[in-house]
């Protein structure tokens, strides 16, 4: 039986600056508190990872700081026999933020509709909500 794939295409529009999207996307920490969820993604090329408590794992292939990260990508759901799919990132400076454009390719086809909802609802919604929490706010005026 042959192998059947689809890629995924998707651009978002995040309220921050490229750095603070790269940021957040590989620093484990940043990127377990937009997610809700334990990761061990890093900023070094050829190192694996892994998000989601596990469930993604892979492999940064290439990054240049603020402005691209590929990586190799699968999740524990992954079909037998399937090679890692490619996850490209590119980071774009706009004005009031930072357009993202994700090429995410190799996705097994039976999971091309699963994956395109859930990176919205797991990655880029939270994503959005975690830089619009990040903004100063104003602090109230004291009424004594």
């Amino acid at each position: 039986m042959a192998l059947k794939f689809g890629t995924i295409k998707q651009t978002v529009f995040i309220q921050a600056t490229p750095h603070q999207v790269y940021d957040a996307l590989l620093d484990p920490e940043k990127h377990s508190a937009f997610t809700g969820s334990p990761a061990t993604t890093n900023s070094k090329v050829g190192v694996e990872f892994n998000a989601w408590d596990g469930y993604i794992t892979g492999k940064n292939l290439e990054l240049a700081k603020d402005k691209k990260i590929v990586q190799e990508w699968e999740t524990t759901g992954w079909p037998e026999g399937y090679p890692r799919s490619r996850l490209e990132l590119t980071l774009t400076p706009k004005k009031g933020g930072t357009e993202l454009k994700m090429v995410h390719s190799n996705v097994p086809a039976e999971q091309v509709k699963s994956y395109t909802g859930g990176w919205h609802e797991s990655y880029w919604d939270p994503l959005k909500l975690y830089f619009a929490d990040e903004k100063p706010k104003r602090k109230a005026k004291k009424t004594d």
